[in-house]
């Protein structure tokens, strides 16, 4: 290739944050072009094209946090026909022996696609994908409030007085938030008429939260319905499960190459692990929990009332192997037996869509 060309074409990195963000360019022989900061806004990202535009023919771009902070000027890029990458944080190892700086990370980003280290395609972020999100995200915090809040009822009820232990400190949530909820007085002290406000207060929140979700589950069932009517008739895969798989694959799933790819971004692939004489894999502690989480618990469905994988658990146990390197074996499998379908899913309703 042409020196000049190469002097020519630039790789923009950018460490991002809430209200700034500082960019750094890179020629094609890595030589450090400059490096500034602009405002996270419509006008910012203006900025940053024009600006690296005047130095040269802009070829690609690295920025951290494409789904978080760096979500705006991603899709602003990409609109404009600039090659967007993913970077990852930096290595904490390298980062404590040559310190860190914002101007430091933007420009670790931008070296790490011109190595072509980089070339994760950020998700889409849009349809009907990234409003499965929002659910999800509102329906996990809710889940989560609503076990504090059971929690916190049953701990003042632990060391309550013993009558209203006795009473109220029954093993069925259910119950226990109902007699909670219709507390009128537990007694005249202050003591006792502070503890049956804060339990009401409490159920009421409960049942409050137990609302919401209800609502967010309608729309949950609603919305992956449409976008993913054949992954839901696959065995063991229910709205929340699609929902979280259709996420964690993200609104433009050609972005990875293979089933093997979304495997690895779920955390089911096995990682070598050998040395020596000695060959093995073990278990990769990486990917998305939450999706792992979904491909858990369609492997445990299917373990309990499948045919086909009941056969496959006998004859691996047999084989001795455990439960849980069973339920590893059956999560690799069923994302390559889910991940053409939701591949095919995505490519409807973005048709659907448009």
């Amino acid at each position: 290739m042409n020196p000049d060309n190469l002097l020519n074409q630039l790789t923009l990195g950018v460490d991002t944050h809430l209200d700034i963000h500082v960019a750094v360019l890179l020629n094609g022989v890595g030589r450090l072009i400059s490096t500034k900061e602009f405002p996270v806004n419509h006008d910012g990202y203006k900025s940053v094209l024009k600006w690296a535009l005047s130095f040269g023919q802009l070829v690609s771009a690295g920025l951290e946090g494409t789904g978080t902070y760096g979500a705006g000027l991603c899709q602003y890029l990409l609109e404009n026909n600039v090659e967007v990458y993913e970077v990852n944080r930096p290595n904490r190892a390298k980062r404590r022996l040559i310190g860190k700086s914002d101007p430091t990370d933007a420009e670790n980003a931008a070296r790490s696609v011109l190595a072509q280290e980089s070339r994760a395609v950020p998700k889409s972020h849009d349809g009907l994908v990234e409003a499965l999100r929002y659910l999800l995200v509102a329906r996990r915090s809710a889940i989560k409030a609503r076990t504090q809040s059971i929690n916190q009822i049953r701990a003042l009820l632990v060391s309550a007085p013993h009558d209203v232990r006795e009473g109220y400190l029954v093993p069925s949530t259910h119950k226990c938030i109902s007699l909670c909820s219709n507390i009128i007085s537990l007694g005249e002290s202050v003591l006792l008429q502070t503890l049956a406000q804060m339990l009401k207060l409490l159920a009421s929140r409960w049942l409050s939260l137990s609302e919401e979700l209800k609502l967010i589950d309608k729309r949950l069932k609603k919305l992956t319905k449409s976008a993913a009517g054949n992954l839901i008739t696959q065995y063991g895969v229910g709205p929340y499960v699609a929902a979280t798989l259709l996420v964690t694959a993200g609104g433009n799933p050609e972005r990875l190459r293979k089933e093997a790819s979304f495997a690895a971004l779920c955390g089911v692939n096995p990682l070598e692990a050998s040395s020596g004489k000695k060959q093995r894999h073990r278990l990769n502690r990486g990917g998305s929990r939450e999706a792992n989480n979904a491909l858990w618990t369609v492997a445990l469905i299917r373990m309990r009332s499948d045919a086909r994988t009941i056969q496959y658990t006998e004859k691996r146990t047999t084989e001795g192997l455990t439960v849980k390197e069973i339920q590893r074996c059956l999560k690799r499998y069923i994302v390559r037996e889910l991940f053409p379908i939701i591949c095919r899913d995505l490519a409807n309703s973005r048709r659907v869509l448009t």
